[in-house]
C-alpha cells in the first residue's frame, strides 16, 4: 500500500490554491480524479459557459450595429465554430492543468472511495493517506417528470457538448443557470422558452431585481413562463420533444428541439463510501464541516461546493485559503466571508451581502437607496442603460448591509462594496472617496445622499 501524508480527492478550484502551499511542506502528496481536472468551473461551468456567454454577446451587438451608426450587411452565426471556441478554451485549461498535477504529486485518474478512514482504494489500488481532502463538487439535480426517461435531456454539462444550435431550446429553471444559458441561447438564434416554479424569475433575489430580469429577457424575445409546473414531457416525433405543464390551474403544452434542467445542485458523495470512513452528511447529502473545513472526522476536511458552504469558484478558492490557515494554526473561518455573486447575463446582475428581503427577514433597521442605470452617464455612452442599483445601510452603524448592482460593470464594481462591507466601514467612507469619471462605480458614493427608510 502506497502512504501518503495527504490524498486529495477531486481537482475543483481549491486545489490550485492549496497545492502550491502544501507542496512545500509536504513530500507524498496524491491527488484522485474521476473526470475532467478542475472540476466544474474550468469545465463545465465559469470558463465554458462566460465564453458561451461573450459569443453572445457579439452576435446581439452585431444585430444592434445600427444603433451606434454602424452598418453590417451580414449578422450570421456559425454555432459549431462557437462551440469549437468554447471547446478550444476550455480544453487549453484543463490540459495545463492536468499536465501540472502530473508533474508535482502522484496523480490518479480514477474514482476513489473510502475503505476505512485513512484508506482509499482507486483503480484497484489502496492508498494510505495521514490527511486526506475531498473536493469533489456537485452536478446538476434530476427531475422526477413523468416520460422524463423517453427524452434526451439536457444538464449544465449536456448542453455544451451540443454542436448544432437548438432551434427551439425549453429550460426548466429561471435561476442562474438557466437565465445564462436562455439569453446566450436566444442571442445565437434559438428559439427559447424559460418555466419557473417561483412567481418569479431569480427567486432568490428581491422581486423588483426578479421582475427586471424578466423584461430584459423577454425584450429579447425570450418567453417566461412563472408559476409553472412541468406535468409530463414525451418524444413528439423525431427531434421534437412535447411538455406539459401547469400555471394557475390551466394546462398547457409546448413542443422543442431541446429540454435543458436547470433546478439546482446535488453534492458529488455518492460513491465515496463516506460511511466506511465514519463522515457525516446532512439530510441534502453534503458534507458537514465546521468552521475551518474539517469535517466530524479531524484529518478528513471537505472543500468546495461538496460542503454546502458556498456554490462558486470564489467560495472554493476560499475554503482553500480556510484550510491552509488552519494547518497554520490560523483563525481564519467559513462563516467571516460575506456572501458575493454575479448572474452574468447581459447585464450582469452583481450582488454581495444581503438582500432586502434578508434583511427585512433578519430584523436589523436599515435604509436604502436605488438608482437606475439609465441616470448612470456611462451606461448611457454604452446605450447599456438597463437594470438598476440598490444599497442597504444598518442604521444602527452606517455600514452596508448588502447591495445589488445590476449593469453594465456591475461584476466588477460589487468589488468596491464588498470590500467596504469586509472592512466594516461606514459608507461615509465610500462618500468621501473620489472615483474616475465616467464610470459606472462613481455614483455609488451619491447613491447614499437618497437614503430612504423601508
Amino acid at each position: 500500500m502506497k502512504r501518503y501524508e495527504v490524498i486529495l480527492i477531486g481537482t475543483g478550484q481549491a486545489t490550485g490554491t492549496i497545492l502550491g502551499p502544501l507542496l512545500k511542506t509536504k513530500e507524498k502528496i496524491a491527488v484522485i480524479e474521476a473526470d475532467r481536472t478542475g472540476g466544474s468551473c474550468v469545465n463545465w461551468g465559469c470558463t465554458p459557459t462566460k465564453t458561451l456567454i461573450a459569443s453572445a454577446r457579439v452576435a446581439h451587438m452585431v444585430r444592434r450595429a445600427g444603433e451606434f451608426g454602424v452598418d453590417v450587411p451580414r449578422q450570421d452565426t456559425n454555432y459549431a465554430n462557437v462551440a469549437q471556441r468554447v471547446n478550444s478554451i476550455r480544453d487549453s485549461g484543463t490540459k495545463g492543468f492536468t499536465k501540472w498535477l502530473e508533474e508535482t504529486v502522484d496523480f490518479y485518474h480514477g474514482f476513489g472511495s473510502f475503505i476505512d478512514s485513512h484508506t482509499i482504494q482507486v483503480n484497484g489500488e489502496k492508498l494510505h493517506g495521514e490527511m486526506i481532502l475531498i473536493h469533489t463538487g456537485t452536478r446538476s439535480r434530476t427531475v422526477a417528470i413523468p416520460g422524463i426517461e423517453t427524452i434526451d435531456w439536457l444538464d449544465n454539462k449536456g448542453i455544451l457538448d451540443l454542436d448544432e444550435l437548438p432551434s427551439h431550446l425549453m429550460i426548466l429553471g429561471g435561476s442562474y443557470i438557466g437565465v445564462e444559458f436562455g439569453q446566450a441561447f436566444r442571442r445565437l438564434g434559438s428559439q427559447v422558452t424559460i418555466l419557473e416554479a417561483s412567481p418569479t424569475l431569480v427567486p432568490k433575489e428581491d422581486d423588483d431585481i426578479g421582475e427586471r430580469v424578466r423584461t430584459i429577457l423577454e425584450d429579447e424575445g425570450i418567453t417566461c413562463i412563472t408559476s409553472a409546473t412541468v406535468t409530463k414531457l414525451s418524444q413528439a416525433d423525431e427531434g421534437t420533444i412535447s411538455l406539459h405543464y401547469e400555471k394557475n390551474g390551466k394546462r398547457d403544452q409546448l413542443k422543442g428541439s431541446h429540454f435543458l434542467v436547470a433546478v439546482g445542485r446535488v453534492p458529488n458523495t455518492e460513491g465515496l463510501d463516506l460511511e466506511a470512513a465514519g463522515v457525516k452528511v446532512d439530510e441534502r447529502g453534503f458534507i458537514e464541516v465546521d468552521d475551518q473545513c474539517r469535517t466530524n472526522v479531524p484529518h478528513i476536511f471537505a472543500l468546495g461546493d461538496v460542503n454546502g458552504k458556498g456554490a462558486f469558484t470564489h467560495t472554493s478558492v476560499h475554503d482553500g485559503q480556510v484550510f491552509l490557515s488552519a494547518l497554520e494554526g490560523g483563525d481564519k473561518k467559513i462563516s467571516d466571508r460575506i456572501p458575493i455573486y454575479s448572474l452574468f447575463m447581459d447585464p450582469p446582475l452583481a450582488r454581495v451581502g444581503m438582500t432586502e428581503n434578508q434583511a427585512k427577514e433578519s430584523g436589523i433597521p436599515y435604509l436604502v437607496t436605488t438608482m437606475e442605470m439609465s441616470s448612470v452617464s456611462r451606461a448611457r455612452e454604452k446605450d447599456e442603460t438597463k437594470g438598476m442599483m440598490k444599497i442597504l445601510v444598518d442604521t444602527r452603524d452606517d455600514t452596508i448591509v448588502g447591495a445589488a448592482i445590476f449593469g453594465v460593470g456591475g461584476d466588477e464594481v460589487i468589488g468596491m462594496i464588498a470590500l467596504a462591507m469586509q472592512a466594516k466601514l461606514s459608507y461615509h467612507m465610500l462618500q468621501n472617496t473620489v472615483l474616475p469619471h465616467p464610470t459606472v462605480g462613481e455614483l455609488i458614493p451619491f447613491m447614499f445622499d437618497g437614503l430612504k427608510g423601508n
